[in-house]
């Protein structure tokens, strides 16, 4: 099994220091992967359905994922996601090129449609376009990253007579990881992504859409799950048998020695 991290770059890891240090003990400890989450703003007050109070630190993904890509050798980074639609797609494209660059080809790119309708209003993005967005924006990005002569025209973005260098290090751009378990989620990972993640999940739940991915026509993708239980030989065992690759222990937010404990617990099940 896989292990890797989430919540690097948020809370108490939004602090540089206690970041890097988290970082360097998971590679250490043997984690596959780092993992990162993105909401460019919260609304004040909370409200439904945002996933944390508004004082809550949560550092830009490329930032922070750049950063402990300097401290570390190894270890995978991923985004958990990032929230594409929001996005201009040439910039996104440049920028996570730029991080799959700097830190040797270890980004694993998650993406998302979004959820947070407040968000997408103080972006100015219409909320009921996001799906739209997200898919024409991962056809226009691979072709800067692959295309000998990159150009695309949608209904949302278009370009010619353009290059983007350099290419990310990775063969084809990196993976494309698809979040969420709606209908259109499983279409995507179905028509270009590489692997699936889901979040806060139990066994059955997760069962119930690796059902729906494989009906859907999925082949050979990684599957991720950030689990609603501890990691344990329980869990572990359980999420093994149905076919999850990969499991994603959320951070602490009690310390930095509690995150070190974590890291310690769960690094006994990487492979």
């Amino acid at each position: 099994m896989k292990i890797g991290l989430f919540g690097i770059g948020s809370g108490i890891c939004a602090d540089p220091q206690v970041a890097a240090e988290v970082a360097k003990h998971a590679e250490a400890r043997g984690l596959d992967s780092l993992w990162t989450g993105e909401h460019v703003v919260l609304p004040e007050p909370r409200q439904a359905p945002s996933p944390a109070d508004p004082d809550f630190a949560m550092l830009h993904p490329s930032t922070i994922l750049a950063y402990v890509a300097a401290v570390t050798h190894s270890i995978r980074l991923g985004t958990g996601i990032v929230l594409i639609a929001q996005r201009n797609p040439v910039v996104l494209a440049k920028e996570m090129a730029s991080l799959d660059v700097v830190s040797g080809g270890r980004l694993l790119l998650g993406i998302g449609a979004g959820y947070l309708h407040q968000e997408f209003d103080a972006l100015g993005v219409p909320f009921n376009e996001r799906g739209a967005r997200t898919d024409e924006y991962v056809h226009a990005m691979r072709s800067l990253w692959n295309d000998d002569q990159p150009s695309f025209k949608g209904k949302f973005v278009s370009f010619d007579n353009v290059r983007a260098e350099p290419r990310p290090v990775q063969v084809g751009g990196p993976p494309i990881i698809v979040g969420g378990s709606s209908d259109a989620a499983i279409r995507r990972t179905v028509e270009y992504a590489q692997g699936w993640y889901g979040f806060a999940l139990n066994v059955d739940q997760t069962r119930d859409v690796l059902r729906r991915l494989q009906e859907a026509g999925a082949n050979d993708i990684e599957i991720s799950v950030t689990p609603s239980v501890p990691i344990n030989d329980d869990t572990v065992q359980a999420f093994s048998d149905i076919g999850v690759d990969r499991l994603i222990s959320l951070v602490s937010q009690r310390s930095i020695e509690r995150v070190q404990e974590t890291i310690d617990a769960i690094s006994v099940y990487a492979s």
